[in-house]
């Protein structure tokens, strides 16, 4: 893949910090604003989630989500203009008083510094969503396919 449409998509991951997230819950479609922080290797990225949130359960290890990511919606630019990264994603939760939650934790609260109290609070949990395939459009008439092999590409980039 051509490297500035790889470094587009970095830059969308790395300068937005929300994401929308499609889930299945109940058997009924449902949309979630969530922030995000990306995991190492552009491989994926973390969310975290309250127990209590109606989207937690949607959350389940192993659970296919969409997630979809996006430039500003602002009055100066065509919305077919709207640069947008959408994913397919798997759920993995990961588990508290492990390495790899404290790891995810830090790249979380790097992102995100009110997130060190959430994250004490036993309620609160990490997810990180795993890339599948995925689309970018970075304008009209400008689409491309993503593989899990364009997210590991992007993590090359320097």
């Amino acid at each position: 893949m051509d490297r500035d449409v790889l470094e587009a998509i970095r830059r969308m991951l790395t300068t937005r910090k929300v994401l929308c997230l499609a889930l299945i819950i109940d058997g009924e479609a449902a949309a979630s604003l969530l922030p995000f922080a990306v995991a190492p290797g552009f491989l994926g990225v973390y969310v975290q989630a309250s127990s209590l949130a109606r989207h937690s359960r949607g959350l389940l290890a192993g659970a296919k989500v969409g997630l979809l990511v996006h430039d500003p919606d602002t009055d100066d630019v065509d919305p077919l203009q709207i640069a947008r990264l959408s994913v397919q994603a798997t759920v993995e939760p990961l588990e508290r008083d492990t390495g790899e939650f404290k790891a995810a934790s830090d790249v979380f609260r790097g992102r995100f510094p009110t997130a060190n109290l959430t994250l004490t609070l036993a309620d609160f949990s990490l997810y990180r969503l795993r890339f599948n395939h995925g689309r970018f459009i970075a304008g009209f008439a400008q689409a491309y396919d993503l593989t899990p092999e364009t997210f590991r590409e992007m993590a090359d980039l320097r």
